[in-house]
């Protein structure tokens, strides 16, 4: 399939990579250097678009993808509180919109995972959770896309949760969350429950951004055969 791009940092020159690896063509690049060559045009001659952007820039970019008709897929992260809009739009176009905070098989896994433990943890209200998350000092939104999901997962269980928080001391009803930006870590979470007697944790810790782009370049092949807003629990049949 013909995979276009839309952003070409690290994340982008990895997509391109294992997306010629698996025997796609890369026929269209956009990176700051060319954004006026977004065109339908330019659009049209993909099967499908991989978007790794910025926020600011993120949600035109989508647009001019339904407007042009071809299936875009994201992992841009820190304009989430626009995501009703952007499922309005795709609909209005009749588009498809595959978006993750995180593409990884594993970190997906690990989101299956944390649900089921915050869903057994629930009836002990004597374990507290709290998170950390750790990534690279390129990342500008904290906390991650992939803590938030994390967050809200363990939330939707406990009722004495109404929110998460980055604060040192948060209120009793917010999931305390840490982020640390250092180095060129790619990604690691780690989850904490505590009581008075033990501690209940568990991680996911990516060693490489290898299997964030593997998982964008599986998302753009599903997109071939699958229509309208999907997400990684559609391709993973969670």
């Amino acid at each position: 399939m013909k995979i276009g791009l839309i952003g070409y940092g690290k994340m982008g020159k990895e997509i391109e990579k294992i997306a010629i690896e698996r025997g796609h063509d890369i026929p269209l690049i956009i990176d700051i250097n060319n954004s006026t060559d977004l065109s339908p045009e330019n659009l049209r001659i993909c099967d499908a678009i991989i978007e790794f952007t910025m926020p600011t820039s993120a949600i035109d970019n989508y647009l001019k993808c339904f407007e042009a008709g071809v299936p875009v897929v994201s992992g841009t992260t820190g304009w989430l509180d626009k995501l009703g809009y952007v499922h309005e739009q795709c609909r209005k176009f009749d588009g498809t919109f595959f978006y993750a905070s995180n593409f990884s098989i594993g970190v997906n896994l690990f989101f299956e995972l944390n649900r089921h433990l915050s869903s057994l943890m629930a009836p002990h209200r004597q374990y507290k959770p709290r998170m950390k998350e750790i990534h690279h000092i390129h990342k500008l939104d904290a906390p991650s896309g992939t803590a938030i999901s994390l967050a809200e997962d363990i939330i939707g269980n406990i009722p004495e949760l109404n929110g998460w928080s980055l604060d040192e001391n948060p209120a009793f009803d917010q999931l305390p969350i840490e982020a640390e930006r250092t180095g060129e870590v790619p990604g690691t979470h780690i989850i904490t429950w505590e009581s008075s007697v033990d501690t209940i944790e568990i991680s996911h810790v990516a060693n490489s951004r290898k299997g964030f782009a593997l998982g964008a370049v599986i998302a753009a092949e599903y997109c071939l055969t699958h229509k309208g807003i999907l997400n990684m629990k559609d391709l993973l049949k969670f």
